[in-house]
């Protein structure tokens, strides 16, 4: 019993083909799907066997289902002429070229899953495009692509044509975080224009913010930079569980838990951010030992995603909190962000220290020249993702 998926999207415009199937052995759950298709009809989705002409079905059988609504007899001569044929078509060429092996023909069926936009127009790209997404299908079908490891290479560099966006992760370290500890929208705003798109840029709405204009001032920023990841700095120290669905339900990517909590707080804030699937990052800000304090989390059942070794403005000529980040990952396999008094100058030396975050507020977001002082501490990062890679398809 064989049972394999596949998919693939070609061409462009309104007659763009985005082909999913399923090819499987007549005994597999390929085959009942196959039965059902053709005797469980629905308005509008009205299934249908492929043929490279009438009275001609290929090998192995294949049945087509429209993905949209038909609503009149315009739309039912796309699906019933230029993508039937071409899926037809796909299917033979696939078996004459060995995709499907020849001796399998008689023991397979082919469920395809076809998209004709309503306001496609042009047969010839229709045929085109729906042969190449077909057969292409067909092709990842039988290869098992793509891999997982394909898959887990590509999650945090993929963007999908229709979102126009992806969900940023904290994958490839360093990283410089802006934190804007502004009190003004309309002045972050105007500084958040100035940064340079880089994927090794995340963005700290600072407490005095959040604490002005609400957690969801994440999607006033969100305008500017909608691709963005940003932390939200609650510090929270009570009801960890509440503040952190509340960031979660404002779209961030990372919220900020204060070290000086009870571990209860931490405990429950760090579970309710892996429930909801954004990070937490636990602040030790006047946490007098750290790792100490991260024993007790760890012991309780958890850890954050981020520790963040914090000093803070009025104590900044004291011992810089870098000196602990090796400490804290061999220990704890974390990551650690830096923040208090750094500048562009030793940003070097805190990387090699173990920082993977590091934390700029006002060397950024109060310096004149915005644009110039961003690329002064990203000249340290790695390159963005994709610079020097290009790809079309797989």
């Amino acid at each position: 019993m064989e049972f394999r998926i596949g998919e693939a999207l070609i061409g462009e415009g309104y007659e763009v083909a985005h082909v999913d199937l399923i090819i499987g052995t007549k005994d597999s759950p390929a085959g009942i799907a196959f039965a059902n298709a053709l005797s469980q009809l629905s308005a509008g989705h009205t299934p249908l066997l492929a043929v490279l002409r009438p009275n001609l079905i290929t090998k192995p059988p294949a049945v087509i289902i429209p993905k949209v609504t038909i609503k009149d007899m315009e739309q039912a001569e796309l699906i019933f002429g230029p993508a039937q044929a071409a899926v037809a078509k796909a299917i033979a060429d696939a078996v004459e070229e060995g995709i499907i092996p020849k001796d399998k023909a008689e023991d397979y069926v082919v469920i395809a899953s076809i998209f004709i936009h309503p306001k496609a127009k042009n047969k010839h790209k229709i045929y085109y495009y729906n042969y190449g997404a077909t057969k292409l299908a067909l092709k990842r079908a039988m290869q098992s692509f793509p891999d997982v490891d394909t898959v887990l290479y590509e999650k945090d560099r993929s963007y999908h044509p229709l979102v126009g966006r992806k969900l940023t992760k904290l994958w490839d370290p360093p990283y410089l975080q802006i934190a804007f500890d502004l009190t003004s929208l309309e002045e972050t705003i105007s500084v958040l224009k100035q940064i340079p798109d880089s994927d090794h840029i995340i963005y700290e709405i600072g407490t005095p913010l959040v604490k002005k204009y609400g957690c969801e001032v994440i999607l006033k920023l969100r305008e500017i930079k909608p691709d963005s990841f940003f932390v939200l700095d609650l510090k929270t120290l009570d009801v960890g569980k509440l503040e952190v669905r509340m960031a979660a339900d404002a779209t961030a990517n990372a919220v900020v838990i204060s070290g000086l909590a009870p571990i209860k707080t931490i405990v429950n804030g760090i579970q309710e951010a892996e429930k909801t699937g954004i990070l937490a990052c636990v602040d030790m800000l006047n946490v007098e030992n750290p790792i100490e304090r991260l024993r007790k989390i760890r012991d309780a059942g958890v850890l954050p995603n981020v520790v963040e070794l914090h000093r803070p403005i009025d104590t900044e000529a004291e011992r810089p909190p870098w000196n602990l980040a090796k400490d804290v990952k061999k220990e704890f396999n974390v990551l650690v962000a830096v923040a208090g008094g750094i500048r562009p100058e030793i940003v070097e030396e805190v990387i090699n220290a173990g920082a993977d975050i590091i934390i700029v507020g006002r060397a950024i977001t109060r310096a004149k020249d915005v644009e110039g002082a961003v690329r002064r501490f990203t000249r340290y990062m790695k390159p963005d993702t994709d610079q020097f890679r290009i790809m079309t398809d797989f």
